[in-house]
């Protein structure tokens, strides 16, 4: 009865610890709640908070990584669907194929660009010095926008807003931009980016479904 109790003990809290995983195969993130599953460098400490539901990035350079239960979350082909939005003057990204670093822009992976009216002329939805939107935006301050991401083999797709701003596919010979030399399609994790201290961007209903 004692190793019983045990048992169920460890389960639920395994259970309790675990993604949310829905019937078609997306994963739940985040939890509106907490930072579970996601660890931060603490390049800028405190730069990401949970405020009413949502995934607050504010204060300066940083890079929140995405870890899962287990601490071990890696990605190859995938699905990623999130509602971002960005604040007058803000900028941040969504970098993919990448893992955990102590400081600076993460060196792994590439980096879908989350920026409306920052000075920066790369807008949301492109891949970052790789195919970028340039100046016209694609969201709004101040309003919500449906980030969608998919890697398939060597394609990326991106769409905002079920409108596609970038589809490019990494060629068999591809050689990355001589400083990024890790932009390049592999497996890894996800991380949000806070970007300068002037910078604040919201995330919330953050998914992602594997995919063969």
């Amino acid at each position: 009865m004692k190793h019983t109790f045990f048992y169920l003990l460890a389960v639920s809290v395994w259970l309790a610890a675990a993604p949310s995983r829905a019937a078609d195969g997306w994963i739940s993130m985040f939890d509106g709640k907490t930072l579970s599953g996601w660890k931060s460098n603490e390049e800028t400490p405190g730069c990401f908070t949970v405020e009413d539901g949502k995934l607050k990035v504010s204060g300066g350079r940083a890079h929140l990584f995405y870890v899962g239960a287990d601490g071990k979350a890696k990605f190859k082909n995938f699905e990623f669907k999130a509602k971002v939005m960005t604040t007058p003057g803000s900028n941040s990204g969504i970098y993919f194929h990448t893992e955990f670093q102590e400081k600076g822009w993460p060196a792994k992976g590439y980096e879908c660009q989350v920026n409306t009216t920052h000075k920066d002329p790369k807008k949301t939805g492109g891949i970052y010095a790789i195919q970028d939107v340039m100046n016209d935006a694609p969201s709004k301050d101040n309003e919500w926008c449906d980030y969608y991401i998919k890697v398939q083999g060597k394609r990326i797709l991106v769409q905002i807003n079920g409108k596609t701003t970038a589809d490019w596919t990494e060629p068999d010979d591809w050689q990355p931009p001589k400083n990024m030399p890790g932009r390049r399609i592999a497996e890894g994790t996800f991380c949000l980016q806070g970007h300068d201290p002037k910078s604040t961007v919201y995330y919330k209903d953050i998914m992602v479904r594997p995919l063969p």
